[in-house]
């Protein structure tokens, strides 16, 4: 005989259905005041990152310039994209101001933070590496332009204190993304370097001293130790890196506004100048949303490669 196991515990079939019923009924409210929390959330999404999306890719495919109607034309803009040759300049600037800042920043975060780890536990010191971070990149431009002024700066007051010859940071196109790329390395490697200093302190220091015990020195333990476990927060930091030195625009429009001769006009730059300068905002969706695809790319591939969610415990 088969004995029904609300029974046998002491609770009737018809019993434990009331208790189900008036736990219902004492949370059918919830959804509703869940809903009402998340409202001004949801509604602030939905007008300032969902629509503009939509409203983007729209007119992408139409030839909008504000004083008229949207009128489509389907894939012109990317054919018009396919044959401009200063977006093609633009890509190349901003691949190559994205090689150099992203690669500082991220090498120079990844020796700080192992520093920070191996030799101090100082707060004020981390503190300090931060600070740069909070800084605006309107203010940095601002400070950074005055410092590298080709003839009041202190950089150059420093070069030439050295016997060295002036250097037009601005000014050369050889020179203006370079510097570029030293100012957001010396505004974002404080945050990288936390970021990674975190990822070392999840690190067991028993596996330092067994690496010791089999005699590996420093740096065989940074190479076979500390990158592998570390990978997986390395990995995001490089997105994260990467994507926001895609982003580059206001540091550009303060100091070099795209020049010159077209030197740093990244491609943040040129979308603001066909839209905001010529009006074309049809074509200059149509530039977005082609940076959106390139940076949708590199994003899943360096997932694929670096394999994010998988860590090297052997």
């Amino acid at each position: 005989m088969v004995t029904d196991t609300a029974t046998l515990s002491g609770v009737t079939p018809m019993r434990a259905r009331r208790a189900r019923q008036s736990i219902s009924a004492a949370h059918r409210g919830d959804a509703r005041f869940a809903w009402l929390l998340i409202s001004p959330a949801l509604l602030g999404f939905v007008i300032f990152a969902a629509y503009p999306t939509l409203r983007g890719i729209y007119l992408s495919f139409t030839d909008f310039r504000v004083l008229g109607d949207a009128n489509w034309i389907g894939g012109a803009n990317f054919v018009r994209m396919m044959g401009d040759e200063v977006f093609w300049n633009s890509l190349r600037v901003t691949i190559w101001y994205v090689l150099l800042s992203a690669g500082g920043v991220i090498v120079l975060s990844l020796v700080t933070a192992v520093i920070l780890h191996r030799l101090t536990t100082s707060t004020t010191i981390r503190s300090l590496i931060i600070i740069p971070f909070l800084v605006s990149n309107i203010v940095a431009g601002v400070i950074w332009t005055w410092m590298l002024d080709s003839q009041l700066g202190i950089a150059n007051e420093l070069l030439e204190g050295i016997g060295l010859p002036r250097v037009q940071f601005f000014t050369d196109p050889a020179w203006a993304i370079p510097a570029l790329a030293a100012i957001t390395i010396w505004k974002g490697l404080g945050y990288t370097t936390i970021l990674l200093f975190v990822g070392l302190q999840a690190i067991p220091n028993q596996v330092y001293e067994a690496g010791r015990l089999d005699g590996a020195n420093e740096l065989q333990m940074f190479g076979r130790i500390t990158i592998p476990l570390l990978r997986p927060v390395l990995a995001m930091v490089v997105i994260l890196t990467i994507i926001n030195c895609f982003q580059i625009f206001d540091l550009v429009q303060v100091t070099t506004r795209g020049g010159p001769e077209n030197s740093t006009n990244v491609l943040q730059n040129y979308i603001y100048s066909k839209a905001f300068g010529q009006f074309d905002f049809g074509y200059a969706s149509a530039v977005s949303l082609g940076l959106f695809l390139i940076m949708l790319v590199i994003t899943f591939v360096q997932m694929r490669v670096s394999r994010i969610n998988e860590a090297d415990t052997e």
